[in-house]
């Protein structure tokens, strides 16, 4: 088989799976590690892949409207595995007495979720998320509300207005992507002004990336990386990445 030939076969991999191993190259093309991982290099420099820690994943593609009108609920059957490791290695950092926002993305409803009795107060500006806290009894829930868009979030001067009243000893915030260069960005505007005024008003900001979103740039910056003091990603985030962070002075916490 040609060398072109392989790369065919590898992007018609990650078009049908999502992702590709190292190994799984080795093994399917009876070629070397240090082949797989050229491989890829080749096809990450055309800009057909992004190479993650032990493989690559296909390159970032612009959400669709049909995602960003489901409520945080009804994505969470859009998402994979490691958004719950994300989510509940969040919650493990959540202490007595905080007050803490929690972002609307479908990893801020697995948050939610996975959250204990924890004695703390917690600010959304999701209906979704703030309806799951509402079942647990010591828990104190704070709705930044507004007039509400089709996914039953609010991002609004209403919303604003709330947010810039608090302050928050932990935010969990996310976005499109995440870049050192770039720094977290997204598509639509509507939730640009509402995340810099969180982040602004927290001790500590833990960004939550799965690595489908770390290394590549959407449209809107929201604001530099090195806004966030944490991110908490996944096993599969690649070294270079995780340095390119790190050199910024943001910790890294791997979700297992």
């Amino acid at each position: 088989m040609f060398i072109e030939e392989r790369h065919q076969e590898i992007l018609r991999i990650l078009t049908e799976k999502g992702r590709i191993s190292n190994s799984e190259i080795q093994e399917k093309f009876q070629v070397s590690y240090d082949s797989a991982k050229r491989d890829l290099r080749l096809l990450e420099e055309q800009g057909l892949l992004k190479r993650t820690h032990g493989g690559a994943i296909p390159a970032r593609q612009i959400g669709s409207n049909v995602i960003k009108n489901l409520s945080p609920d009804e994505r969470v059957a859009e998402v994979k595995g490691n958004y719950l490791a994300i989510a509940k290695e969040a919650v493990k950092t959540i202490e007595e007495n905080d007050v803490v926002y929690i972002t609307n993305a479908s990893v801020g409803y697995l948050i939610a979720k996975n959250m204990g009795e924890v004695c703390c107060t917690v600010v959304t500006n999701s209906i979704s998320i703030a309806e799951e806290l509402r079942k647990k009894e010591k828990i104190t829930v704070i709705l930044a509300g507004g007039e509400m868009q089709a996914n039953g979030c609010f991002y609004d001067s209403f919303a604003l207005s709330l947010i810039n009243r608090l302050r928050f000893d932990k935010c969990f915030v996310t976005s499109a992507c995440v870049s050192a260069k770039f720094g977290l960005s997204i598509q639509k505007s509507r939730s640009v002004e509402l995340t810099n005024a969180v982040i602004n008003n927290s001790k500590a900001a833990y960004g939550l990336y799965p690595v489908e979103k770390i290394g590549f740039d959407s449209v809107i910056s929201i604001c530099p990386a090195n806004k966030l003091k944490v991110i908490i990603t996944d096993t599969e985030t690649s070294e270079e990445d995780l340095t390119s962070f790190e050199e910024l002075g943001i910790k890294i916490k791997i979700a297992e």
